[in-house]
């Protein structure tokens, strides 16, 4: 059984990876062995985040704040708020984008799992772990 603390046992540890756009506390990693990782993930405020993750899928629970994520392929802007779920199920590319002066507050969900310390390439996107 694994149990961790968020407050206690990620933050301001090596799983707590922060960007200037970004803030991703890493619950769950490869290490663990679900198959998956979860993460307690901040989107900052007027910030545009150009995401593509073309080797990972994702799962995206919206738990705080409001925002938006515009699907770079159809066109289509979806609200984000509190309570919203997406799911990236054909490795979309996308802008996901807070409001202005609001944080978004996400429990993301990775499959393949990230390893912890990774972070954006040009693209948008994570490598696989070698």
């Amino acid at each position: 059984m694994i149990v961790r603390n968020l407050y206690d046992d990620i933050i301001g540890t090596e799983a707590d990876v922060d960007s200037q756009q970004w803030n991703s506390r890493r619950l769950l990693l490869a290490k663990d062995g679900m198959g998956f990782s979860l993460h307690d993930t901040l989107i900052k405020p007027n910030e545009d985040l150009h995401l593509w993750y073309k080797n990972h899928l994702e799962a995206v629970y919206c738990i705080e704040g409001e925002g938006q994520i515009y699907d770079k392929t159809t066109g289509i802007t979806h609200p984000i708020k509190e309570g919203t779920v997406y799911a990236l199920n054909e490795n979309d590319q996308h802008i996901l984008s807070a409001n202005k002066g609001v944080q978004m507050r996400m429990v993301c969900v990775f499959n393949p799992p990230v390893t912890g310390r990774e972070t954006h390439d040009k693209d948008g996107s994570y490598n696989l772990p070698e």
